[in-house]
């Protein structure tokens, strides 16, 4: 455990998360959700966690447990298709992590996933959040309509609204 990373995110808190991603910045996240999905049958999910507290704080939990953990609590992985997309932030970390169900993930692969959140990365480091989270956004939406693309009514199995831990 160390004890650098539990005073970041007991310092940073809470308050980055709203300073990086106000509420109209969340909106146009949500839009570049619904709009991805009009052109595949995958379903995506974005969670920006500003600093973990707690349990997963003291246990030295690392980001992609904790994305694999909230990919499961919020059903990601539930799915007709298995096409479940979560592209998990950890402000204090300055993590990004992208988890994917077994029926995209077999198509997409680890080295595509890192690919994406790299291109992420960049515009985070420059201070551009809601620009580098639609930019991963638009590419996840690129791989699910390349391999799943939408059929049929298109019914939205998940919710679009980013989700703010």
């Amino acid at each position: 455990m160390s004890i650098r990373r539990i005073t970041r995110h007991l310092l940073q808190h809470h308050w980055r998360r709203r300073v990086a991603f106000p509420p109209d910045a969340l909106v146009r996240i949500e839009r570049a959700i619904k709009a991805g999905e009009t052109a595949h049958s995958g379903q995506l999910r974005f969670v920006v966690e500003g600093a973990l507290d707690g349990a997963p704080l003291f246990h030295n939990q690392p980001a992609r447990e904790r994305a694999l953990d909230v990919f499961s609590q919020l059903r990601v992985w539930d799915t007709e298709h298995n096409n479940g997309v979560l592209i998990y932030l950890l402000l204090a970390d300055r993590d990004v992590e992208i988890v994917a169900d077994r029926g995209i993930n077999a198509k997409v692969g680890a080295e595509g996933w890192e690919k994406i959140c790299k291109e992420m990365e960049i515009d985070f480091r420059a201070g551009n959040f809601e620009r580098g989270v639609i930019k991963g956004v638009e590419a996840v939406s690129r791989e699910l309509a390349a391999h799943f693309p939408r059929r049929g009514d298109g019914s939205n199995e998940l919710p679009d609204t980013p989700v703010v831990i």
